[in-house]
């Protein structure tokens, strides 16, 4: 099939970040393998952050990041588009600035024609130009499923880079994209999904997350992270464990896509998404009128979703002001952190 015909969806057997590893399979790996130590290594695997930083002088450090998935969408160019989107957003969330990419495709040239790969790029590239860099190159194989991503690289300096494991009691979160993109996947390839949800999801999704890190830039950020494949309290978790803390969110106050809750109900529903809630039950305090779905949406799997900061309280509301101002209208305080611990997460009904 070529170009406008096709849809992506249906040639995967799962979608987007919603196809990572199940993350406590992850670590039963990880945990096995070493770095050797280097002190220009500012930030390595032992906390799960969202990039490497390798100090190269005294007022540059390169970020470093790779993400690739299978398609979340139909449109071949929309899938270009948001998988870039997805990969820079490392950088972005790491305080950095991009400076380059390189693809990386595995691609069905039997089953599917090059046009198809062609606008995949065309959307990837349009995106890197959106956040000022070109793509040098990459590579490709040839895959029984289409798969696209980035290698991104950027600068930081090595004084200010943001991580996932420094938030102090008191930090106030910030969400700056609605949540349930994982959800809207599944139900587009199950056919649930409505031409305008699944045209939000698209907007949603190839948002870059540059606009969101230039205006935090000016506040301090105490930590920072992107809400992607472990799902909003997967990521909020690898926080507060990294940085020795407990938190509490408020689950009114955390932004979601219309009708999410209905589109879990109708069976849309994906493997990631429970494979979430699995891994990060234990370390959750559940309201006892909770459901099964309400836990889902904030479990679930997202693609290219937004910045988490935990900011100072003294600066929350104006950092949160400036975000909305800067057209992102969906940034919402969605919670606190507490207290020093060992990384508990209490979900409130409400904000207190």
């Amino acid at each position: 099939m070529s170009g406008s015909d096709v849809k992506l969806t249906q040639y995967t057997h799962g979608m987007g970040c919603a196809c990572k590893l199940r993350p406590q399979d992850l670590e039963k790996v990880v945990q096995e393998l070493t770095v050797l130590k280097n002190p220009d290594i500012l930030v390595g695997p032992e906390t799960a952050d969202d990039a490497a930083v390798y100090r190269i002088s005294d007022d540059i450090a390169l970020v470093e990041t790779v993400d690739f998935f299978t398609p979340v969408v139909d449109d071949p160019y929309w899938f270009g588009a948001i998988a870039a989107a997805n990969a820079l957003s490392d950088i972005y969330a790491m305080g950095g600035t991009p400076l380059f990419a390189l693809n990386i495709v595995g691609f069905p040239v039997k089953r599917l024609s090059l046009d198809v790969l062609r606008e995949i790029l065309h959307g990837a590239e349009d995106k890197a130009a959106e956040a000022g860099i070109s793509i040098l190159g990459g590579h490709t194989i040839e895959d029984n499923e289409p798969k696209y991503g980035m290698v991104a690289t950027g600068r930081v300096h090595p004084g200010r880079i943001w991580t996932n494991c420094s938030a102090r009691p008191g930090d106030v979160l910030i969400l700056t994209k609605p949540i349930g993109t994982g959800v809207y996947s599944t139900a587009l390839k199950r056919g649930l999904l409505s031409t305008e949800q699944a045209g939000l999801a698209c907007r949603i999704m190839a948002t870059l997350n540059k606009s969101a890190a230039d205006t935090l830039r000016a506040f301090t950020i105490e930590a920072c992270t992107d809400v992607t494949g472990f799902g909003l309290l997967g990521h909020l978790l690898e926080m507060t464990r990294g940085s020795g803390v407990n938190a509490e969110i408020s689950a009114t106050a955390v932004p979601y896509l219309p009708d999410l809750f209905g589109l879990l109900a109708a069976g849309a529903l994906p493997g990631g998404t429970k494979n979430n809630l699995a891994y990060v039950n234990e370390f959750i305090d559940w309201p006892v009128t909770f459901d099964e779905y309400r836990k889902l949406a904030l479990c679930d799997a997202q693609t290219s979703g937004g910045l988490l900061a935990a900011v100072p309280e003294d600066q929350a509301r104006q950092a949160l002001d400036a975000l909305r101002s800067s057209g992102i209208e969906d940034a919402a305080i969605i919670g606190r952190i507490t207290s020093e611990g060992p990384g508990r997460i209490c979900v409130l009904e409400e904000s207190n």
